[in-house]
């Protein structure tokens, strides 16, 4: 029993002297798959169209929107000194455009010259450019817009929020023209406001107004109309 023992040391010895490595466990524990760390997934380059090719996701493009006319009648309205007219003459580019008109009433278009415009409609000076172009063309068709109001204006002062001028492009009566300017402020005297009228004084009970009361107070503003509110 002596010698079998010293013989399987000198067999154990010589196994570790010639590098066998022990045989791994069948029962080993594996590594489970939830404790592998994912690779992140690389981003995908952006592919530009090629020349040629229609872009799938085309970038959206908003036209310009030209200025527009300002809501008036041209059968009605009265041109005055500092409004802004747009004429358009077809076929001539050289001479369709917006003009201002002057203080003196005038406004001076090429091959037209100095046409009067101040106290005509629209309809009246688009008749009086087409007189002053049949002189050097032949029959001229031309279109005229009102494209700012700087003639008639209205004015406010006193215990409004937004005080100042305002342009009179159509009808506005007082208690309109109140709520354009924002509206009474706190300690504003409702029941005596005054508008100016050509040395005239007119009261306005804004009270009594916006509980249905002596609705006749709420007249129509007329240019050069002064409201005040103590």
């Amino acid at each position: 029993m002596y010698k079998l023992r010293i013989v399987c040391a000198i067999w154990a010895a010589f196994a570790v002297s010639i590098g066998a490595a022990p045989s791994p466990s069948p029962f080993a524990a594996q590594e489970p798959a939830s404790s592998q760390q994912a690779k992140p997934q690389e981003a995908q380059p952006t592919q530009e169209p090629k020349p040629g090719e229609k872009d799938t996701n085309p970038v959206e493009i908003k036209p310009e929107i030209p200025p527009v006319a300002a809501p008036i009648d041209p059968k009605s309205y009265v041109i005055g000194a500092e409004d802004v007219v747009a004429i358009r003459v077809w076929r001539e580019n050289e001479l369709s455009g917006l003009y201002v008109v002057r203080p003196d009433g005038k406004i001076s278009m090429p091959l037209a010259g100095e046409i009067d415009a101040a106290g005509a409609t629209p309809e009246l000076l688009k008749q009086r450019v087409v007189t002053a172009l049949l002189e050097s063309m032949t029959r001229p068709e031309v279109m005229v817009e009102i494209r700012q109001v700087n003639s008639k204006k209205f004015y406010i002062t006193g215990e409004v929020n937004r005080p100042g001028s305002y342009n009179l492009v159509t009808p506005v009566s007082i208690l309109e023209a109140l709520s354009n300017a924002g509206g009474l402020r706190e300690f504003a005297s409702a029941k005596k406001i005054v508008i100016m009228r050509k040395g005239e004084r007119l009261k306005f009970n804004y009270k009594e107004v916006i509980k249905g009361k002596n609705m006749e107070q709420n007249i129509q503003l007329q240019p050069g109309d002064h409201i005040i509110i103590p």
